[in-house]
Formats: C-alpha cells, sequence, structure tokens
C-alpha cells in the first residue's frame, strides 16, 4: 500500500523548524467514531466565542474517498489512509500561530473537497481519531482530551447517527463497526494513554435504556496537568450536604489520578448552581454566560440539554484558562 498518504509535502517540511513556538492555546478531542467529539467540541466554542474559535477535524485528512477506500480495504482509522505528515504539519504551524491550507473531507458523500484556508485564532481546538498519534502532534497540545464511552453505548451512539445523518442502513453500520475493530484496537484506543483528562459518559445502571440527557459522566484527571481549583470547586459547589461534584482519588492502569464523577440526574437547579460556582473562580468576562450554550445535543431533529455534559465542558474551559494564563 505504501507510505505516500503518511508523508509530508518535502516542500512544506522545508520551511518548518524542529521548535515550536507556542503562540494560542490547543486544545486536543480524540476519541473513536461517534464518541461525541463534535457535541463537546461545540459547546467549548460556544463558551469562548465562534471569533476566538478555530476548529479543525482530523476527518479531513483523510487520503482516500469512501469509494476508494472500500475498494483498497482500508478504513479511514488507519494512518496509512491519512496524511499524517501533513496532519502534523499543519497542527504544529496553527500551534506556532501561522495559517494552514487545510484539505476537506465531504462526510455526506464521502469525497474531497477543495482545500480551505484556515488561520489560529485564540483558542484552536483539534477533533478526530488521530490526533495523538505522533509524539510531535501531542507535544503541540496544551490539553489533551480523550472520549471513551463505554463500546455498547458508543455504537449506539454510531448507528443513530449514520442512520439519521449519513444515510446508512442499520446493518451497514454495524458491518462498517466490525471491519473497523482491529483498527479501533490497534490505533484508537492506544491515544488514551497519552490524554491529560479521559471523559466516561455512560448510563449510571447496567442498562443501556437511560434517555442521553441522563447520562452520568466520570473524568480522569491525571497528574501530566495540574487540575486548578478542583477541591475548591467541589467544596464551593457542596449544597444542604450534597456533593454535585464527587472528587476523589483513584487508580488508573495503575498510575495515581483525580476523579470527578458527576450524576445524569443532577437537578437542573443544582447544575445552574453549580456552573455559577465554575464560572466566579474562571473569568469576568464569562461571569454572564447563558446557560443555553453548554450542554446542548441533538438527537435526530431534538434539541435536548444534558446537565453532566454542560458541567463537563464548563470544567474543560477551566482547564484551558489555566493553560493561557501559564503559557
Amino acid at each position: 500500500m505504501g507510505n505516500t498518504a503518511s508523508t509530508a509535502d518535502p516542500a512544506l517540511e522545508t520551511t518548518q523548524t524542529d521548535r515550536v513556538v507556542k503562540k494560542r492555546v490547543l486544545l486536543g478531542i480524540v476519541g473513536d467514531s461517534a464518541a461525541g467529539k463534535t457535541t463537546m467540541t461545540r459547546g467549548i466554542a460556544n463558551v469562548f466565542g465562534d471569533d476566538n474559535v478555530t476548529h479543525i477535524c482530523t476527518d479531513d485528512y483523510h487520503a482516500y474517498d469512501r469509494e476508494a477506500r472500500k475498494q483498497m480495504s482500508i478504513t479511514p482509522l488507519n494512518p496509512e489512509c491519512n496524511y499524517m505528515g501533513i496532519m502534523e504539519q499543519h497542527i504544529r504551524l496553527l500551534a506556532a500561530g501561522e495559517p494552514i491550507l487545510k484539505p476537506d473531507y465531504n462526510h455526506s458523500d464521502g469525497t474531497l473537497d477543495a482545500p480551505v484556508l484556515v488561520e489560529p485564532r485564540e483558542l484552536v481546538i483539534v477533533e478526530g481519531l488521530l490526533a495523538y498519534h505522533s509524539k510531535a502532534m501531542r507535544d503541540c497540545f496544551d490539553v489533551k482530551v480523550y472520549l471513551d464511552p463505554p463500546e455498547d453505548l458508543r455504537r449506539r451512539w454510531k448507528i443513530d447517527r449514520d442512520t439519521s445523518k449519513r444515510g446508512y442502513e442499520v446493518d451497514q453500520v454495524n458491518a462498517d463497526l466490525q471491519r473497523r475493530e482491529p483498527d479501533s484496537e490497534a490505533f484508537i484506543r492506544p491515544q488514551r494513554n497519552w490524554a491529560d483528562i479521559i471523559v466516561r459518559f455512560h448510563p449510571p445502571s447496567a442498562s443501556l435504556d437511560v434517555p442521553p440527557d441522563q447520562l452520568s459522566v466520570r473524568l480522569v484527571l491525571r497528574p501530566t496537568l495540574a487540575h486548578p481549583y478542583l477541591m475548591e470547586i467541589a467544596e464551593r459547589t457542596r449544597i444542604e450536604g450534597l456533593l454535585p461534584l464527587r472528587v476523589s482519588l483513584a487508580r488508573d492502569r495503575g498510575k495515581p489520578v483525580d476523579v470527578v464523577e458527576i450524576q445524569g440526574s443532577i437537578d437542573p437547579n443544582l447544575s445552574s448552581a453549580v456552573e455559577e460556582a465554575v464560572l466566579e473562580g474562571m473569568s469576568t468576562d464569562l461571569a454572564g454566560l447563558d446557560r443555553s450554550t453548554v450542554g446542548v445535543f441533538r438527537v435526530g431533529e431534538d434539541k435536548l440539554r444534558s446537565e453532566s455534559l454542560a458541567l463537563t465542558q464548563l470544567l474543560l474551559v477551566v482547564q484551558l484558562l489555566s493553560a493561557r494564563a501559564n503559557s
């Protein structure tokens, strides 16, 4: 199959230095297909405002269109199916405050569109499947998030999304999931090891038959980053003996971590009080944030709000503001 897709353009490489000069805050959001990356990204971008955010998706670096991938029997989860060298180069350029001419992949019909000019703003969010694949890419990010829902839940999300938005039948999505599984295991899930924060939305019980706006969340916070104000926020949001944010020490794959847990059934009024406490500790510019900008997602044509999603997005914003202050 060769390595053409994974090789950067030599003409572009000659313009780069080995050292990345950081001029922006870069957030990475990585996870398998339909893990919730775009939903998480949208809420965070809403907090900062579209004028202050540059968002790119690494799906745009697919080297082959959908029909070619089918003929080649290769999945987009495989690095060989992507322009990894150019992806790495573009992330480095954005980190240095430089514009890029980004490829564009059309999810509606699986074709490759004309490149688009992208200029970095105050916050750059890179979301996708393979953004932590190389050390050079990982080193560009100020905050690295990995979305890790239970596999049966992620598969349900993928079936719902691909049948409602991308024109697939259920049996086609199931076949695609089966075909992708070896590459998920080989290339996507190992990136969890490089994340600073692991976010796992999950049903509060063993059953998947839970309304999507009632999912609980567990955040694993690794010591690769300082996690500012965490205990302070947890204590400040204690209301009548209740702890909406449960913070504990645990081990993740044998290493010590902090864990934050938020119940999906949290009362909206209590969630609002927690959000206000979080916002007060962040920035006066965000003190008047409209709650409708976070926690929002769609299921088909229905627009829903999840309190656990809203609080997760705000906690990630706290992390980004800390990274900006320390950069």
